[in-house]
This record gives structure tokens, sequence and C-alpha cells, in this order.
């Protein structure tokens, strides 16, 4: 991976914690890292060159105007402020790419100094296998602090291990090998109508993610929760106050005009599009 530094910019030694969304299903991991970046105030501090990842532009993404500042594919920003950087990823990787990629994260996150690694995506409410009927939508977790994904520093947080993560399991033991330099393909064989719960997660971005940053010897953590397709803004909150909580920020402590301190940027705007012309009706 390559990359160019905005003018005057540099990536700071005093920002350890990297955040980062993992594409998914509703899009929850990028709207969460939009949503910090815009209230930490981050300052983008470079373009990110992969050719993994499907080329996209667009236009200022955090505002306040739109001023024609182009969003481009892969970002990195910083918030000294709040010790915190983030890349942030708007495209797709390529299929059956995703493991270069996920090798060639973890190697440039290595480079640059930062040492713990925070993952933000989702997962397919369609795929839970026991329904949780509480109004409170659940925090799911995984962690290279013991080699079955749990820590019990986030388990005081309420949070529950994905539990259907086991690093013994074909998939997932192919995807480790594959992250660890194993000269494997990335396509495996087996049916996919045979394939288990377990392997649809180890098939996801966040996996071959997690797996390349535990194989770099990084620390990493997936904050995780289960959503559908459609608006998906209040998951996205609700990661994002997650992520503060295990870093120990108070989002009320951004100053935002938004809900609990929290700054929306400009892009959510358009998200959906604009409301429809009442005037048909």
């Amino acid at each position: 991976m390559e990359f160019a530094l905005v003018e005057t910019e540099s990536f700071s030694p005093s920002c350890p914690t990297l955040i980062m969304p993992a594409l998914s299903i509703g899009n929850v991991g990028q709207l969460a890292v939009d949503l910090l970046i815009s209230s930490a105030r981050a300052r983008r501090v470079a373009y990110l060159d992969e050719p993994s990842v499907l080329p996209c532009a667009g236009n200022d993404a955090f505002g306040p105007d739109a001023v024609g500042d182009l969003a481009l594919a892969l970002e990195g920003y910083e918030s000294t402020s709040h010790r915190l950087a983030f890349i942030q990823q708007r495209s797709p990787v390529i299929t059956g790419m995703m493991v270069s990629f996920a090798k060639n994260v973890a190697d440039f996150i290595s480079s640059i100094g930062k040492n713990h690694i925070v993952i933000i995506s989702s997962l397919d409410s369609g795929k839970r296998r026991v329904i949780d009927a509480s109004s409170d939508m659940q925090v799911y977790y995984l962690s290279s602090c013991n080699e079955d994904g749990s820590d019990p520093e986030y388990e005081k947080l309420g949070w529950k291990k994905l539990e259907d993560y086991n690093p013994s399991q074909k998939r997932w033991s192919y995807l480790a090998s594959l992250a660890e330099g194993g000269g494997l393909s990335e396509d495996m064989d087996d049916d996919t109508d045979e394939m288990t719960i377990n392997d649809y997660y180890a098939s996801l971005p966040f996996a071959a993610l997690f797996s390349a940053c535990k194989a770099k010897g990084l620390k990493v953590s997936c904050v995780l929760c289960y959503c559908s397709e459609g608006d998906n803004m209040p998951e996205s909150f609700q990661l994002a106050e997650a992520v503060c909580k295990l870093l120990g920020h108070d989002p009320e402590k951004f100053h935002g005009n938004g809900s609990n301190g929290w700054i929306v940027p400009l892009s959510w705007k358009s998200v959906y599009g604009p409301p429809p012309d009442m005037s048909i009706f």
C-alpha cells in the first residue's frame, strides 16, 4: 500500500490507536467511522493507494459545506487532541483480494507506528441463532487478547464475545494460515450450500482484517452488531458510542450540535437522497 501525505501533515506517534471500518451489511462501520472522524474533528493526513480497492471519488464528506474538496476511496485521518487515528474506506475490495488487502493494511498500520487497531463492522441479522428481544442493541466483540477471542475487560462493558468464533474451525484456521503467509488460494473448494454459520463469519471482511492484524502482532479489537439493510444510522451511533466507551472517551466532550455531543457529518444528509416531492401526492 502506498500513500500520499497531505501538505504539511504527517502520521503522529501521539495517536497510537487506529479505528477503521470493515465493509459489511448496512454500511454501519463506514457510517460510524465518519461520525467519529467528524466528532473528533480529525484532520485528513493522507490519501492511501491500495490496488485491491475499487476507485471512487465524491464531495467533501464532513463539511460544514460541500466546497468540492474530494473524498477518495481510502483515506487516513488523525485527531491529536483525542489521540486517535482513522482509516476510512469508501469502496469495496475487488472480489478474491480481501486477504491481500487485509495483509497490506496490517503492514501499513504497523509501519506508521499504530499499536491498537479497532475494527467496526456489522453482521447480517438473518444469520443470528438467538433473537434478543430486548430493546437495546447488543454489542459483540473479538479481541486478540486471548486465543479464543475473549477479553475480560470487554465483558465488563456488557459486550458479548462473538459466539461463533472458533480459531480451530476449518475456515478460521485457513484464514489465519493465509494471513500468516501460507501459499494457499483465497478460494476454498467447499460447496457454498454446505457452509456453516462459522463459515459465514470467517468469510466477512472483518475476519480477514482481524486475522491479518493479529498475525502481524498488533493488538486488534473488533466491535460488531447485527443489523439489516436500510437506515442504520441508529446502529452507527451506538457502535461509535461503544468504541468511545472502549477507549475511554466521552462523546459529550466532542461538544457537537447533535445529540450527546456528536457532530453529524455532512455526508449523512445525502445517504438516502432527498425526501419525496409531497406535491405528487
